[in-house]
């Protein structure tokens, strides 16, 4: 059965809790990397975040092809001149193909804090690499900075954005 993007809602809700307009692309349903494509070209953002959520994680982030749909997706959003953020257990274990398929920045750990203060360091075009949980590419080569605390009072996180979820088909498969 799939289940909503719950992670992605959090994190989206804290970024938006921060300033930032969102814009959701539920990947659960579609049919290719590419259908991406329409909502990159139309909503043309800044950032690109892939964010996998953990209870879809097996069902869909550590599968070759979901693997090779998510380069995709990075690929067209690098073109579209998009710093892009990946977020997920497979990234973690896949530093380097992540990297050279577009992702200025891997999360490691847990993303809520790390996404916001990645974002904010694109914004203001400044270096990102005193960013506690991430991996990223510098002089060809991977660098890891410290690991982030654990997140222990979930009240600092608004609650998750379901405005930007069509609910409807998840409903319909349970």
């Amino acid at each position: 059965m799939p289940y909503p993007p719950l992670g992605t809602l959090y994190a989206m809700s804290y970024l938006r809790e921060h300033g930032y307009e969102v814009k959701l692309f539920d990947s659960m349903f579609c049919n290719s990397a590419k259908d991406i494509r329409s909502t990159i070209d139309e909503f043309k953002p800044d950032i690109f975040i892939s964010y996998d959520d953990g209870f879809n994680y097996l069902t869909k982030m550590c599968l070759t092809n979901m693997r090779e749909a998510c380069f995709d997706m990075q690929v067209y959003a690098k073109s579209k001149g998009c710093k892009v953020i990946v977020s997920s257990s497979d990234a973690t274990d896949h530093l380097e193909d992540y990297l050279k398929h577009g992702a200025d920045a891997i999360v490691i750990g847990e993303a809520e804090q790390t996404v916001l203060e990645l974002c904010n360091a694109f914004k203001s075009n400044i270096a990102f690499d005193s960013i506690p949980g991430i991996a990223f590419s510098k002089n060809n080569e991977i660098l890891k900075t410290n690991s982030r605390t654990v997140l222990k009072d979930l009240d600092v996180l608004p609650p998750p954005a379901w405005d930007l979820l069509d609910i409807a088909p998840y409903k319909k498969c349970g």
